[in-house]
């Protein structure tokens, strides 16, 4: 057992380069699962869809026990959201009797993704494209996650009892025509409950965007933190910190 914790350490932590291939493994399949996920939501459940759930979670629990064995403190581990994240992640993929409706939180599991301290630091050595654009990949994916998060919840809760959220779509639908302000007042969310997820959903979903919009239309800064102040965010060519003044010694990109 211990052996087969060491193994799963080094590669789950490691820094040689099998674990790195491992860790861009993981991703390649969390991106394949959140857009298996996406696709399906739209369609009706069938056998080959839900074989697919099936085999998925598992990779998904796979993963999820591998994380949990070599924790240091396994039940802290549950005090943390990403945990639950991943909890919910593996309990709508094994049940697909919830496709339609639960199987978009399954999306949830992208919470966790870029939040990696390894894969993140990884990402910033190996691709000048993510080192530039950072601010934008995270903020693009918080949005892209509350969106779908958001359309779940819409359709479960109303699903059923409102006749203007037949489908995943119109949760969907929905979802986009309030975060973005739109409201054509075609599709509304009755009584209390209904209003106040409407209102969280606009409040939520504007702020996302202009956080987007804000790190997309910016001037290009790169993050290096100023040993003396602390500054995270400097010019490409600076040599001096403008808060501070001191040397920074930022590396060019062939210092990767």
């Amino acid at each position: 057992m211990r052996l087969f914790k060491a193994k799963l350490q080094a590669l789950y932590e490691g820094d040689t380069d099998q674990a790195h291939r491992f860790r861009y493994a993981l991703l390649a399949f969390d991106v394949a699962t959140i857009a298996f996920v996406i696709a399906t939501s739209f369609l009706p459940l069938s056998p080959g869809i839900v074989a697919l759930d099936v085999a998925l979670g598992l990779g998904v629990l796979a993963d999820f026990l591998g994380r949990l064995i070599i924790s240091r403190a396994p039940a802290r581990e549950f005090l943390r959201l990403s945990t639950w994240t991943d909890v919910v992640a593996i309990v709508s993929f094994l049940a697909p009797m919830f496709v339609q409706g639960v199987g978009f939180l399954r999306i949830l599991r992208t919470l966790r993704l870029l939040r990696t301290y390894q894969l993140l630091d990884r990402l910033r050595h190996d691709s000048v494209l993510f080192r530039r654009n950072e601010e934008a990949i995270l903020a693009a994916t918080n949005l892209v996650v509350f969106v779908f998060v958001t359309t779940g919840v819409v359709y479960v809760t109303q699903a059923g009892t409102n006749p203007a959220i037949g489908s995943p779509i119109d949760a969907l639908y929905f979802t986009v025509t309030s975060l973005t302000t739109t409201g054509y007042g075609d599709i509304t969310l009755p009584g209390p409950s209904g209003r106040l997820l409407s209102v969280f959903v606009m409040i939520c979903g504007v702020t996302l965007f202009f956080r987007l919009a804000q790190v997309v239309f910016r001037p290009y800064k790169v993050r290096f933190p100023c040993t003396a102040c602390g500054l995270q965010r400097h010019e490409p060519d600076a040599v001096h910190c403008k808060a501070c003044g001191s040397i920074l010694n930022i590396p060019d990109e062939g210092a990767y």
